[in-house]
């Protein structure tokens, strides 16, 4: 596996295999890997003749200091793990490389961005798309592969690659939870044996709510907040029906049931997580 911070040998590369009519998966992560993260790395080598990773924690996402100060880092380990996997190329800049100057666009996603994490996290999909853009046009990638964790980003990104035409297939995999349902995260490293036990109630909460269906949306969601008030440690932010492809906001139109998903994000000691059931999923 080729490792490389530097964007003009990440471009070498990637002409090179253009040149040969090879076909390019790409996997954008943060790094502090999991078994979530490979899976997108193995669906990826399934279809494409070539696959690359980037590890970067992106600074234009963080809307916290201290959140982006504290984000897992543990890239001799990732490393390791995508060479097993057969990565062929891991790209993990600096953000002073990445960035030679200081990015000072602000992009407004719609529909896609405007509530839960977007109102949560003030200018976060913003940056989001400034680094998603910036990878597509350096790894030119024919397919990229998103985690369904993250359902909000992948709405937004569709939504990028949409509007500027990249010309690069998204592809959502399923989210990889552990045993006790907690969907693996690599914030999960931040909690302690019995934070992880306590987040996983998250996803009951979820499951119990999927059960009512969307067609009894209100007693759904109240049902899964009322699971959650037995857990004083849970400090939920929200829980809401979305569109699963659009994130349109169940309150401004009908959704249909096989589009449907419930979001939630809270707090288990002090970390904030992410999670979300997908109808049929």
């Amino acid at each position: 596996m080729e490792q490389s911070g530097q964007k003009e040998t990440l471009k070498k590369s990637v002409a090179g295999w253009k040149k040969s009519g090879l076909s390019i998966g790409f996997v954008p992560t943060m790094g502090a890997l999991h078994e979530g993260h490979l899976d997108l790395v193995r669906e990826a080598k399934k279809n494409c003749d070539r696959v690359v990773v980037s590890i970067f924690v992106n600074p234009l996402q963080f809307n916290n200091a201290q959140d982006l100060l504290h984000y897992p880092r543990r890239p001799e380990e990732d490393a390791k793990m995508l060479s097993a996997e057969g990565a062929d190329f891991l790209y993990l800049p600096e953000a002073s490389s990445f960035y030679e100057e200081p990015a000072v666009m602000n992009l407004d996603f719609g529909t896609a961005g405007k509530w839960l994490e977007g109102a949560m996290r003030p200018g976060h999909f913003s940056g989001v798309g400034v680094v998603v853009s910036r990878l597509f046009h350096l790894v030119q990638p024919d397919y990229a592969y998103f985690g369904a964790k993250d359902l909000q980003q992948v709405a937004v990104v569709k939504t990028l690659v949409r509007d500027l035409e990249f010309p690069v297939t998204i592809v959502r995999c399923p989210t990889r939870r552990e045993p006790s349902g907690l969907a693996m995260s690599s914030r999960n490293l931040r909690l302690s044996e019995k934070g992880r036990a306590t987040a996983a109630r998250l996803y009951e909460a979820l499951k119990i709510a999927m059960a009512l269906g969307a067609e009894k949306a209100e007693e759904a969601l109240e049902a899964g907040r009322n699971h959650l008030q037995q857990f004083p440690e849970i400090e939920l932010e929200y829980m809401e029906w979305v569109d699963a492809d659009s994130m349109q906001n169940r309150n401004e139109g009908k959704i249909p049931p096989e589009k449907a998903a419930i979001c939630l994000a809270a707090k288990v000691e002090g970390i904030r997580l992410i999670d979300n059931i997908i109808w049929g999923e």
